[in-house]
């Protein structure tokens, strides 16, 4: 029989422990190491060594392609509340200067995703010493930056086993200070997709364009076209956004181009609307193969449903925060910022909020540097939640 001088013993030791965890420390090797969608292999190497290190008796951890499921069973199990971390990186040349930059030449975490996951290792660590009534489920997704890995995983084996009964996850927001968190009933992130499209006409000799299809101006043609969406085919009380943020096109300055590829994304705040701006899309791209006599192909690669918050889970949470921390709330607006998350969302209820990262410069910028406090707030917030609504 344990007495209650052992069990005093056993949680001082456990408390000790915690505190010896450098979570700086692990979001700086997690910095280190991005890697992109499904190719997430030292990352999900590094999360299992941690979740490996901590206690097992109530631990059941499962494999999925680069991603990891860990249940962590309750005092009594009658429900399953899941905590969903993206793991991957982006495509950029880090330019922080920072001491544990990228040592992956052209890759950097430059969405906050290192924060994202050590924010989860944390809660996981609590929540093996501080068991909940209701079991947990933490989610280590891959591919959120693309191909898209929320989809996918939702569909897996592992998941229709594991169905959580809701779900949660966060995002850093480097124009939050450290110490606020946000959220909002509703929508809180928009539906976006991404576009490619390629355009194939006749090149030749500069000196004999009237011989020539050139794309160049076909392209140029085409993104003005796309700018009217917006304008001319949507309700102005209505948002959408529609970037072409890179042009590719030609071989060599004396050569017309035969060629040219656009790449961009669409953003809408409903999925009405994003139907409607790949019909008024494709309207366009007709057009064009028409009047330019080229071959047009459009291709809308990742597509990100919107984050919906459950108003009511999202508002319990809120009075969770306000009540039980001293974390500053704040009721925020939508934004046009996509996330796959939203597909959990769609199926199981559930909510994200933004942690507050005081970074001067923004996500997806290969400045990026959020204020490593965030993690402490980070990792109070989601077991606070974790402890309250898990004990009901």
């Amino acid at each position: 029989m344990t007495t209650i001088f052992e069990k005093s013993k056993w949680k001082f030791l456990e408390d000790r422990r915690e505190k010896m965890i450098d979570y700086k420390k692990i979001r700086r090797d997690l910095h280190q190491i991005p890697e992109l969608g499904f190719q997430e292999y030292e990352t999900q190497k590094y999360l299992l060594n941690f979740i490996r290190s901590l206690p097992q008796d109530r631990l059941e951890i499962k494999t999925w392609k680069t991603g990891i499921f860990v249940r962590v069973r309750g005092r009594v199990g009658n429900r399953l509340i899941a905590y969903r971390t993206d793991i991957d990186g982006l495509p950029l040349t880090e330019e922080t200067g920072l001491p544990y930059q990228s040592r992956h030449q052209g890759r950097m975490h430059a969405c906050g995703h290192d924060i994202h996951m050590t924010v989860a290792l944390g809660a996981l660590s609590k929540l093996t010493k501080e068991p909940i009534n209701d079991d947990a489920l933490f989610i280590f997704q891959p591919a959120e930056e693309g191909p898209g890995g929320a989809r996918p995983m939702l569909d897996s084996n592992i998941f229709k086993e594991w169905r959580p009964d809701v779900i949660f996850a966060l995002h850093i927001a480097p124009e939050y200070p450290v110490g606020t968190i946000a959220a909002k009933p509703g929508l809180l992130f928009a539906n976006t997709s991404e576009l490619f499209i390629d355009l194939v006409g006749k090149g030749g000799h500069a000196a004999y364009p009237h011989r020539t299809n050139d794309m160049v101006i076909a392209a140029t043609q085409l993104i003005s076209g796309l700018q009217t969406i917006v304008s001319r085919n949507i309700d102005p009380l209505d948002s959408v956004v529609v970037t072409i943020g890179k042009l590719t096109a030609g071989t060599v300055q004396n050569v017309i181009a035969e060629k040219a590829r656009l790449e961009g994304t669409i953003r809408t705040l409903s999925p009405e609307s994003m139907i409607k701006v790949k019909e008024r899309i494709e309207k366009l791209v007709n057009g064009i193969e028409t009047g330019f006599a080229c071959k047009a192909t459009i291709d809308y690669g990742a597509n990100y449903y919107q984050v919906y918050n459950d108003e009511k889970l999202v508002s319990e949470f809120m009075d969770i925060i306000k009540k039980y921390t001293d974390i500053h709330f704040v009721t925020c607006h939508e934004a046009m910022t996509g996330e796959d998350f939203g597909y959990f969302l769609k199926e199981i209820p559930g909510f994200m909020f933004w942690l507050g990262a005081g970074s001067e410069y923004g996500l997806h910028s290969s400045k990026l540097s959020p204020d490593e406090a965030c993690i402490e707030i980070g990792i109070k917030s989601v077991n606070t939640y974790f402890q309250q609504i898990g004990n009901n």
